[in-house]
């Protein structure tokens, strides 16, 4: 047990606590003591059972970043990147380390951010939680037994949900904080017992760092084809990112965030985190199977309290239930977490307006056009009277997740996948034959089989037509998939209505990407849908 306890302590971040220190345990270790302390049940087939009270989500309004000299000039403050002084920073550092000394139990992990060696970040994780302690071992890439013991972190998180913050001293906005100190290598989480907010925290960091070196963060899934070919899956909630990279036939390197190196895609964990409510056997297997396995962590997943079965289809504790495992219980995983340099790169988008074809072939600057877009949309809500679609633009596919400005991302993408010789696509997963609620879901079967034309080359075989509305190639006619589908004009009984909706759309695009117009050289603003370089010829 003592190899596991690092030489360079606690006392290296400068927190003193006459704690317990629970140093590295392992997972069994972990969850005998979460079930011990009242933190979690074991359901009937192994895995722990948590909740996670009032925050069943991330608290994306509650997150700050401290402006100093550091962070003023590359990030990019707004909405999803928001301030706070280092002095609100030092009065909520004192208050947390406070906290600290008088805690009778603490458990510390030693982890690395990133798969690639040369490319990853080396995270202290101090939580007061077992279980949490356990969801970030889970998470994150585990070092060797032999590199424990010289471990000398770079970057800190403290992670305390009992602790609740004071808006007015420590300049936030409620009793949950998430501050992050880039200057420090310090981040204090508090008053939430979400703990994918620990997860989050070290994508931003790299998300941080790695462009300085020029690699690409990314939020994507991506996989890897039995030629060695790698493809990645850029895309928001609910647009099946993890359920299509998810193919028996390719290996996983991961399913939520990697790096693009010159040599490599990496995934920057070791874990996976994937949705539970509704999760189906037959449709994810691989998924399903990890729902029976001691190791895996579910958060709000509804338990009968005398049998231990699980209730996935119960939302009544979260529509956002989860669960936490090691990646190696994906059977086709590989086996460090990385592939080759991409060969595909796919954008999903879920368009419930049921106007974008089912895929489309884009140049690099349209790739860029779309990834700094990030678009999906959600359908209508639960209010009386809301039958319309709702546009939702979120830029890298993950905007919450990048402190620095967008172009910044966007360059190196177009700069990679020109360098690369990449095939970039679009697909949608949502709407064909009408908006929501007139038309019906694209049918994951033809799905399935543009993808797999797509990544196997085929397509690019293909006979092309401009889209008139976004000036991007979309085929004619591929193998065992209904050509009808393929020109969504065609699919709508009402073929005005489709004109009105499609310019409605592109409008909202035009008028999203005005943001970024001066930060993006003359071809990407020419690949905007409706521009003339945009239309056939």
């Amino acid at each position: 047990m003592s190899d596991r306890i690092p030489t360079a302590g606690l006392e290296s971040q400068g927190i003193e606590t006459r704690a317990n220190l629970h140093w590295n345990l392992v997972t069994a270790r972990l969850i005998e003591t979460a079930v011990a302390k009242g933190e979690g049940k074991l359901s009937a087939d192994g895995p722990l059972v948590v909740e996670t009270g009032a925050h069943t989500g991330r608290s994306a309004q509650d997150k700050f970043i401290v402006r100093d000299a550091e962070t003023e000039s590359v990030v990019w403050w707004g909405k999803s990147n928001k301030g706070m002084t280092p002095e609100h920073f030092a009065a909520l550092k004192a208050d947390f380390m406070a906290e600290l000394k008088d805690k009778e139990d603490l458990y510390i992990q030693d982890l690395f951010g990133g798969s690639q060696p040369e490319n990853r970040v080396r995270v202290r994780v101090v939580t007061e939680l077992a279980w949490h302690n356990l969801f970030i071992r889970t998470m994150l890439v585990r070092p060797k037994e032999s590199e424990l013991r010289g471990f000398e972190a770079e970057y800190t998180i403290i992670d305390l949900p009992s602790f609740r913050a004071d808006p007015e001293k420590h300049g936030c906005r409620s009793e949950t904080v998430i501050a992050v100190n880039f200057t420090e290598k310090l981040i204090l989480i508090g008053g939430t017992k979400y703990a994918g907010e620990m997860k989050k925290s070290v994508f931003g960091l790299l998300n941080y760092l790695l462009p300085v070196d020029g690699v690409m963060p990314m939020h994507c899934s991506a996989n890897i084809g039995p030629n060695g070919d790698t493809a990645v899956f850029f895309g928001l909630s609910g647009t099946g990112k993890t359920t299509l990279s998810a193919d028996a036939s390719r290996t996983l390197i991961g399913d939520d965030e990697h790096g693009w190196s010159d040599t490599a895609v990496f995934n920057f964990e070791g874990g996976c985190y994937a949705k539970m409510i509704r999760l189906s056997a037959d449709a994810e297997p691989e998924i399903f199977a990890t729902t029976k396995r001691f190791g895996t962590v579910l958060e709000n997943v509804v338990m009968d309290p005398v049998t231990r079965a699980l209730d996935l289809e119960d939302n009544s504790l979260a529509e956002n239930s989860r669960g936490a495992y090691p990646i190696d219980f994906i059977p086709n995983a590989s086996d460090d977490n990385m592939g080759p340099v991409p060969r595909n790169i796919v954008m999903l988008t879920a368009d419930a307006y049921g106007i974008l074809p089912p895929i489309s072939k884009l140049t690099p600057d349209q790739a860029m056009y779309h990834f700094l877009s990030g678009y999906t949309a959600r359908v209508a809500g639960t209010e009386i009277g809301v039958t319309e679609p709702d546009a939702t633009f979120s830029t890298c596919f993950g905007a919450p997740f990048m402190p620095r400005h967008p172009s910044i991302y966007g360059n190196l993408l177009k700069s990679r996948i020109a360098k690369g010789g990449v095939d970039c696509w679009l697909v949608n997963t949502g709407w064909t034959g009408g908006k929501y609620g007139v038309g019906s879901r694209m049918p994951i079967k033809a799905t399935r089989a543009l993808l797999n034309a797509a990544l196997d080359g085929s397509l690019n075989d293909a006979e092309f037509r401009t889209d008139p509305n976004f000036g991007f190639k979309v085929p004619v006619s591929v193998p065992g998939v209904d050509s009808a589908i393929l020109d969504p004009r065609e699919t709508w009984a009402n073929k005005a209505e489709y004109d009105a909706t499609a310019a409605k759309l592109v409008d909202l695009f035009v008028e999203n990407f005005a943001q970024f117009a001066d930060h993006v050289d003359e071809g990407v603003r020419q690949a905007a849908p409706g521009s003339k370089a945009a239309q056939p010829a």
